[in-house]
């Protein structure tokens, strides 16, 4: 009895693991290091077809602004951290485009990259 109980808590487990997930699919690029990050405030993403996600909600590029500008207003600890996920296939403007938002609105910025196999 022990012997199934055990069994079917790892099972639930792994599950648990695999499907936790942002939910939405972005092909992230690569990099030879990095950390990761322990508290993940604002997560944005923008996919291969240029959509944008603010907290997985999709957010049309003309609104981004305003939005990150009213949590920045909000975070009273000063410490909000954007997470940007970018697609890889991106081009560098793209991506630069939107990183430049952080210093505008004093907010912190990193991307997330996967790690090289």
């Amino acid at each position: 009895m022990n012997d199934i109980m055990f069994f079917l808590m790892l099972f639930f487990l792994l599950v648990i693991f695999m499907v936790v997930s942002s939910g939405i699919k972005i092909n992230l690029p690569k990099a030879q290091s990095g950390k990761n990050m322990g508290k993940q405030n604002i997560v944005l993403a923008v996919d291969s077809s240029l959509n944008y996600y603010l907290n997985n909600e999709p957010i049309a590029k003309e609104d981004l602004e305003q939005k990150l500008s009213a949590i920045a207003a909000a975070d009273t600890s000063k410490e909000a951290t954007v997470i940007f996920k970018a697609d890889g296939r991106l081009t560098l403007q793209q991506v630069v485009d939107v990183m430049g938002l952080g210093p505008k609105l004093k907010l912190k910025m990193v991307m997330a990259t996967d790690k090289k196999p």
